[in-house]
């Protein structure tokens, strides 16, 4: 009786993350993610190939600006080695907070940077230099995330938890697309050119604020205090990763990518095809997409229940034949001339997005287990990005102006097949107690 009461007394003294600022802290992150990495894509093909890159060719302009994008998702894999092994090495905690601190500092330095027109070559230099910082931090923030909401959840509940860092990419598009919108109608376009475009980078900041006061708050998660507890560490987290998991690497890396040119395709590359070869204007582009990020938002959790329900393989598996199906349909929908086409077809878009996005935090983590989770999925992920975003704009971009922008869509449908025969060989989780796996 005198051992139970006091292994009782010792489990309540152990502090214990509330629910609430566990949601808040995962989602907080990915939304600061998101709205400084769309911020940077909006700007990638509306600002920074007038201001800074050489004038003359405009297309080659615009296609120097999308390589410093692509920048950010080469250096991601190296963030996730970096912050996987701290994350790894001394907890979910303290490399949340680094990993933030590097993303936003990169993002706010962003704003002030001076143009070519002031500094001449220096600038795009600086530009991708500020990229560098932003993909290194991002490289250790999103798995972070999705830890800190999987290891605080309860049996039953992982995919629900592991679906609100998800719930920032929506969250972060909407407040990227609607500061440009809202600067676009408050000041004229010289202005807005001249210095209205650095409000959003600089503001990014107060995301940060909010994003390290909530974090420095919690506690470690429950799954990796009992790796703590028992000193099982790996010393050289991302060593285990590639040699006694390198299976699940691959996987989870091809599994990933039609993620990431589902969405990619489906924003950046919609937004620059539809305002230069398409005659819409930055505006009504960007209003419609703003609109549909609704659906984004709205298939997460719809995602997340149905992961909980039929499982993370099936649903992810049925997500990816959708895509597939969509890819048909991408040239004749985007090209079709019809503003409400276009809204369609980024509603569909993103819905898919919405769809393959919520459960894939989840279905990652699940493959690794705790002593190299973070590394595992960071890796994972990451690598997916270089696959499946870091060039898709330009890949599509390339695809449209010489084959015809139905090449676009099989190139959608071609990644959608490519993670879909993935997803056949990954093991299920959704009824395995994975946070015992030390």
């Amino acid at each position: 009786m005198a051992s139970s009461t006091s292994t009782t007394a010792e489990a309540q003294a152990v502090p214990v993350n509330s629910k609430t600022r566990v949601l808040l802290a995962s989602l907080v992150g990915t939304t600061i993610e998101f709205f400084d990495f769309y911020i940077y894509a909006t700007a990638a093909v509306i600002i920074f190939p007038h201001l800074f890159f050489p004038s003359g060719d405009e297309s080659v302009a615009r296609i120097q600006s999308l390589a410093t994008f692509a920048i950010a998702f080469i250096a991601r894999p190296i963030g996730a080695a970096l912050f996987g092994h701290l994350g790894d090495r001394i907890g979910r905690k303290a490399t949340l907070v680094a990993a933030l601190l590097t993303m936003g500092i990169s993002t706010i330095s962003i704003g002030l940077l001076p143009t070519y027109a002031q500094i001449g070559v220096v600038a795009p230099l600086l530009l991708a230099l500020c990229r560098l910082g932003q993909g290194l931090g991002l490289g250790g923030e999103w798995s972070g995330a999705v830890l800190l909401a999987t290891e605080n959840a309860p049996e039953g509940k992982r995919a629900w938890y592991g679906m609100f860092p998800q719930l920032g990419a929506p969250v972060g598009f909407i407040l990227a697309t609607g500061a440009f919108l809202l600067l676009s109608a408050c000041m004229s376009n010289a202005e807005f050119m001249q210095w209205g475009w650095r409000i959003p980078f600089v503001s990014s900041a107060i995301l940060v604020f909010v994003g390290l006061y909530i974090r420095l708050k919690l506690q470690e998660t429950p799954a990796f205090q009992k790796v703590l507890d028992k000193q099982k560490e790996v010393n050289i987290p991302v060593k285990d990763v590639f040699t006694k998991h390198f299976k699940s690497l691959c996987l989870g890396t091809i599994a990933a990518i039609c993620t990431f040119v589902v969405f990619y395709l489906t924003t950046v590359f919609a937004l620059q095809w539809g305002t230069t070869e398409l005659g819409y204007t930055r505006n009504q582009f960007l209003e419609i997409q703003l609109v549909a990020t609704l659906c984004f938002a709205g298939t997460i959790p719809l995602s997340a229940v149905l992961a909980e329900k039929f499982g993370r393989k099936t649903t992810s598996i049925l997500v990816c034949a959708i895509a597939a199906v969509f890819g048909i349909f991408f040239a004749p929908l985007l090209a079709s001339g019809s503003l409400f086409a276009v809204f369609i077809f980024l509603c569909i878009g993103l819905s898919i997005m919405g769809l393959t996005y919520g459960p894939i935090g989840t279905v990652l983590s699940e493959q690794f287990p705790i002593s190299v989770r973070y590394t595992g999925s960071a890796l994972t992920f990451n690598l997916a990005g270089i696959l499946g975003a870091s060039f898709a704009p330009l890949i599509a971009t390339e695809l449209a102006k010489n084959y015809g922008l139905a090449t676009v869509g099989y190139y959608l449908s071609a990644a959608a097949i490519l993670s879909l025969l993935a997803f056949l060989c990954i093991r299920e989780t959704k009824d395995v107690n994975v946070n015992d796996q030390v």
